[in-house]
């Protein structure tokens, strides 16, 4: 099953964590130092905050997939709507080691889709690029 994902760049964040555990009446599954996570039910989506990045506000989407026969259908799927990928490949960000593939949309907003493999003890690796104002072609983080 799929999940839609989010990630919104944000000022302060323990006041956001405040604000969206009211607005969702969850708390986040996942609290960093810079970073928080819900994994919502109702409605299921990822949601993620995070102070990396530049200017606040939307940062991504994404479709989270639970297995690799799932990550390949989504692969197979943008290549057969004759979309332009980057970032393809095993990354580390968001405290989670991925495999993730990324497009565009026509009005340049970035969408991954992704499979998390295990949660890590930090938010990237040297080679990520941590937000959007970086080409596209170096993008491959949350």
């Amino acid at each position: 099953m799929k999940r839609m994902h989010i990630h919104v760049f944000i000022d302060d964040l323990q006041k956001s964590i405040n604000f969206y555990s009211q607005l969702f009446a969850s708390k986040p599954a996942k609290i960093k130092e810079d970073y928080a996570k819900w994994m919502l039910e109702d409605p299921k989506v990822n949601f993620a905050i995070s102070t990396h990045g530049g200017k606040p506000g939307l940062d991504h989407f994404g479709i989270q997939v639970e297995d690799k026969g799932e990550l390949e259908g989504m692969r197979e799927q943008l290549k057969n709507a004759d979309m332009q990928t980057f970032g393809v490949g095993e990354t580390t960000c968001c405290y989670a080691k991925s495999d993730k593939t990324w497009v565009e949309d026509p009005s340049g907003i970035a969408w991954e889709t992704y499979m998390t493999m295990e949660d890590v003890e930090f938010f990237n690796d040297a080679s990520c690029p941590t937000n959007k104002d970086q080409s596209s072609e170096s993008a491959g983080c949350c």
